[in-house]
């Protein structure tokens, strides 16, 4: 689910409510506990007494704090440009020049349910609450603060399926300090622990907490959704970003918003409208369809309906066009401005993040599932997509490969290739690419940071190499890379000596 952070009064005085009424006990999002009312889930004997309880003990109306890599999605698509936009802001330094604080602080603490950023600290992290503080402290949350949380169903085994806030904690996780330690705290909806995974996907699915549609709005099943955070993980809808764009101009978010409104008004939109004839890349053509799009919101009639029963007016539809405003003000006239103005629009934002994120490869081959053996790359490009490996890969000369959301057991060898992109993935044995004459990406822009258990080697790449953000548990050597490694300012945990060209990432 994606709705807006706009302050809901009558919802947040409903969820405040439910809280006190549950006698629950707000707890940190450092500590991961959960704190429970009497008749929790997991038994009267496990959810007695204080102190940290079994997840399962969580219910509704409970604050619970978590870590980013707890979290399973309940959806397979992401509107990229939106979370692009958030990158960007967050590695801009745009809001301390003008005497604030950068945008991810205000954003984590409205998440985290306390206002918004009271205090920075130099040198202040997502990761390190202690170095920054809010507006609301931990304990003293109002109607107001809580109504923006995100929230999360407590499923089979206690996992955790996030249902609200995928690009908001995806941008946390991409940011210039995020990864899955983050610490956050989420509004427990339901709790299913009791239910067998199959009953829980079901019940899931009827009350309508998960959006099994691809990126082409085509059916998918519950097994195809991603198991974690992470863009690389998810699949870009270009409607679900154009939508967001459009907000405040075609449509606002209604007080108590229907599940998924967003991807409602993009699966009608996809009919209205044609983005592959924009260019996407440009603000120019990309001001054109949001304009396009949002006065076909706006000129819907109240009662016509938009996908799956739901009407205009139920969705937000907005009364007049940019708030009755010419395109020369209002809110259209802030989503247009460039980056050069003094309050740069969301559009210029995201377009100039999504410029410095490395085109994909085209895929002759594809892997998923399960493969034990060695795997020889001869040539084309393989893409190995949420699978996993296990036996050593090579990649030969001219040929290509393409990593993400997956694991590989086994030593990773690439000399001359063509390109070499790894993102969101798992490497145990050691990694070493030489020669390669395209792009090498470990982490970095739109590819997410990696988990390597062994040593990395990155000898006379010519081009490009990110590396970026990843947790290595073994050496890093580097050298004859032109140019060298560049870590997109998100340094890497490395434990491990640094050497040559990677003394310093």
């Amino acid at each position: 689910m994606n709705r807006s952070s706009t302050d809901l009064p009558r919802r947040g005085a409903r969820l405040l409510a439910a809280v006190l009424a549950a006698g629950t006990v707000v707890v940190g999002a450092s500590t991961g506990a959960v704190a429970a009312g009497p008749g929790g889930a997991g038994g009267a004997g496990a959810c007695a007494g204080s102190g940290p309880l079994p997840r399962s003990c969580a219910q509704p109306g409970d604050l619970i704090g978590v870590t980013l890599g707890e979290l399973h999605p309940t959806q397979a698509v992401l509107g990229f440009d939106q979370v692009f936009y958030k990158l960007g802001r967050y590695g801009s330094d745009r809001d301390e020049a003008a005497g604030g604080f950068n945008k991810r602080f205000d954003d984590w603490c409205e998440t985290n349910g306390q206002g918004e950023a009271a205090s920075v600290s130099p040198g202040a992290r997502l990761d390190d609450p202690a170095s920054f503080s809010c507006t609301v402290p931990l304990g003293q949350e109002t109607a107001k603060s809580i109504a923006p949380m995100k929230t999360a169903v407590i499923g089979p085994g206690g996992k955790l399926y996030l249902t609200d806030g995928h690009h908001t904690l995806t941008s946390f996780l991409e940011g210039p300090d995020g990864s899955t330690r983050l610490p956050i705290r989420l509004r427990v909806t339901d709790n299913f622990s009791s239910l067998s995974t199959t009953a829980f996907w079901q019940r899931m699915t009827a009350e309508k907490k998960v959006w099994l549609r691809d990126e082409n709005n085509k059916p998918l099943g519950v097994e195809q959704l991603p198991d974690r955070l992470g863009i690389t993980n998810f699949r870009d809808d270009p409607y679900r970003s154009l939508v967001y764009f459009t907000r405040d101009i075609g449509y606002e978010v209604p007080d108590g918003a229907t599940e998924f409104l967003e991807f409602s008004w993009g699966s009608w939109l996809r009919g209205e409208h044609d983005a592959a004839a924009y260019d996407l890349t440009s603000p120019g053509p990309y001001l054109d369809l949001v304009r396009s799009a949002s006065k076909s919101m706006a000129a819907l009639a109240p009662d016509a309906v938009v996908d799956d029963g739901k009407t205009a007016a139920q969705l937000g539809r907005i009364a007049e066009w940019n708030g009755g405003k010419k395109e020369t003000g209002g809110e259209f006239a802030k989503l247009g401005k460039p980056l050069t103005d003094a309050k740069p629009g969301k559009l210029a934002e995201a377009l100039d993040y999504k410029a410095r994120v490395e085109p994909a490869l085209t895929c002759t081959t594809r892997i998923t599932g399960t493969r034990n053996g060695p795997l020889t790359v001869t040539g084309g490009v393989t893409c190995v997509d949420r699978a996993a490996l296990r036996g050593p890969v090579t990649v030969r000369a001219g040929a290509a490969l393409v990593l993400t959301g997956s694991t590989l057991e086994g030593p990773l060898q690439a000399d001359r290739a063509a390109g070499i992109h790894v993102c969101g993935s798992g490497v145990t044995g050691p990694l070493a690419i030489s020669r390669t004459t395209g792009p090498v990406r470990l982490g970095g822009p739109g590819c997410t940071a990696n988990s390597v258990t062994g040593a990395v080697v990155l000898t006379g790449n010519t081009g490009g190499v990110l590396l970026a953000a990843n947790r290595i548990t073994g050496p890093v050597a580097c050298s004859g890379n032109l140019p060298a490694p560049d870590t997109t300012g998100r340094d890497n945990e490395v434990r491990g000596p640094r050497t040559g060209q990677c003394a310093g990432v």
